[in-house]
């Protein structure tokens, strides 16, 4: 999903919405600054519309938040950085700019009442089903949006969904029936799978020290901080049922399961409780902060940790990586207490002997000596596969993969996603750690399965759409020029 992502990033604004509903529960995730050139508040303008900062600082959240929720939190702003995501966001606003000039230029408007109507819809506002005001006015304060601010994004989005309907024509019959006849293309097989376990390997001393000497800049110690610590527990703090329910009514939105289904009081009782006892263990933890920098209170205990160890919260890291030894940092939630830190000593990384990299040296270069033994054993095994030395399979297609032993169900149907889009008869193609060599012995059409007309149709379907939306975005692209402001948003 993230490399389709980043190689059609620039055609990204019917995959990824920023404004809206989908930023609804999250943070904002800065950057850094930047110097503006000549129309303050604005990074850029397209055709006549101006693309505001703030736009800018949305639509980079919500990428941010996406591919990090994707990497399972292991995102940072330096990878960030790497991975283009500004220039993204950007391309993203761009081309949603476009169609906007596109449907102003077209006449298509939405009315007061369909962008209330539509605000009416969305859940995270609601309570019991139906648009609670309160809610919504909450969530603006949480994030500091305006009331104009935000409905203006939902207008926006509204005039994009109505534009992009425009696109949508039916499949006709001989598409349903061409793209039918691709999928319904059966091969039958010669194949043997080759896996790291059939190849020997032994390691020479000579060879993992010049493997070594040619990468060891790969091979440092992790940045380390000294910390003193000063823990302010919540656990303690007193709540009464009624705080709590207060609190939930006043911030209900922040509360949701993973398909954003807000949850009830019941539900969120015990975060809603946690959440609730940080706040009003705060002050508490300013008063230890202060005297602690006064040199009048002691801290907790001292850490010695990796920069990034999951003891400490990445937000809390994120501040310390732009802090000096001797800084004191204000308390900042790990769990449920307040962390007051001070940065004692820092270890900046330093390249590894090659006793301490010996470890990771051995299983980097043992990994790279299989992939290229396998491979060289499967060119071997191309060359004199049969009948008599291989396996050989049923009729195969991409919904009938399971007879394909010994690979599993997924590594059957990666195997064969890869087959189906290869044009070679006979060939190799790797499976995770596995290589499997191929020979198609023969090849048939299956007849048309009445019961999957509607899925094909439906592929046909999102196929012109595709097609539609790129060749519009590139017609809008020439029709409508891009002027920036700001360096580091284009390529």
């Amino acid at each position: 999903m993230i490399t389709w992502m980043q190689k059609h990033n620039k055609y990204l604004v019917w995959t990824i919405w920023i404004a809206t509903i989908a930023f609804i529960g999250a943070g904002f995730v800065g950057w850094g600054s930047y110097n503006f050139g000549s129309k303050a508040g604005n990074v850029a303008k397209v055709g006549d519309i101006e693309i505001p900062q703030t736009k800018l600082n949305m639509a980079y959240s919500n990428i941010y938040n996406q591919y990090n929720q994707m990497m399972q939190g292991k995102l940072d702003d330096k990878k960030a950085k790497e991975m283009g995501l500004v220039k993204q966001a950007f391309a993203t606003l761009a081309t949603q700019a476009k169609l906007l000039n596109f449907a102003k230029d077209a006449g298509i408007i939405v009315s007061d009442k369909e962008l209330a109507e539509k605000l009416g819809t969305i859940k995270a506002f609601q309570k019991d089903g139906v648009f609670n005001k309160e809610i919504y006015q909450g969530y603006l304060r949480s994030q500091r949006l305006k009331a104009k601010t935000f409905e203006e994004s939902l207008r926006e989005e509204i005039i994009l969904n109505k534009t992009l309907a425009l696109l949508h024509v039916d499949a006709l019959p001989m598409e349903i029936e061409t793209v039918s006849a691709a999928m319904n293309v059966a091969d039958k097989l010669a194949y043997k799978v080759l896996s790291p376990s059939d190849v020997n390997l032994t390691i020479d001393e000579s060879k993992l020290k010049a493997y070594w000497e040619s990468r060891k800049e790969n091979y440092v110690t992790k940045k380390a901080y000294q910390l003193s610590v000063v823990w302010t527990p919540s656990s303690d703090t007193a709540v009464t049922e009624d705080e709590v329910k207060a609190f939930y009514e006043a911030n209900s939105f922040n509360y949701t399961d993973a398909k954003g289904k807000q949850l009830s009081f019941d539900e969120a009782k015990e975060k809603a409780t946690q959440d609730l006892k940080l706040k009003k263990t705060k002050k508490s933890a300013q008063k230890s902060y202060i005297a602690f920098k006064k040199g009048k209170l002691a801290s907790s205990e001292t850490l010695t940790l990796p920069l990034g160890d999951p003891k400490l919260t990445k937000a809390l890291w994120d501040e310390i990586q732009q802090k000096n030894k001797g800084d004191i940092l204000k308390p900042k939630i790990v769990g449920d207490k307040y962390a007051t830190v001070k940065i004692d000593a820092i270890r900046e990384p330093s390249v590894m002997t090659y006793e301490e990299a010996k470890e990771k040296v051995t299983k980097d270069y043992a990994d790279q000596a299989k992939k290229e033994a396998l491979l060289a054993l499967a060119e071997s095994t191309l060359k004199n596969l049969n009948e008599s030395n291989a396996t050989v399979s049923d009729f195969v297609t991409l919904e009938h993969h399971d007879n394909l032993k010994p690979l599993n169900s997924q590594e059957s149907l990666q195997f064969l996603q890869k087959l189906f889009t290869s044009k070679k008869e006979k060939g190799i193609i790797s499976v995770l750690d596995k290589v499997i060599v191929y020979n198609i012995m023969e090849q048939k059409l299956l007849p048309l399965d009445e019961n999957k007309t509607e899925a094909v149709k439906q592929t046909v379907n999102q196929m012109k759409q595709r097609t539609f939306e790129t060749n519009l975005i590139q017609m809008l692209d020439k029709k409508y020029p891009t002027e920036v402001y700001m360096g580091g948003l284009t390529n």
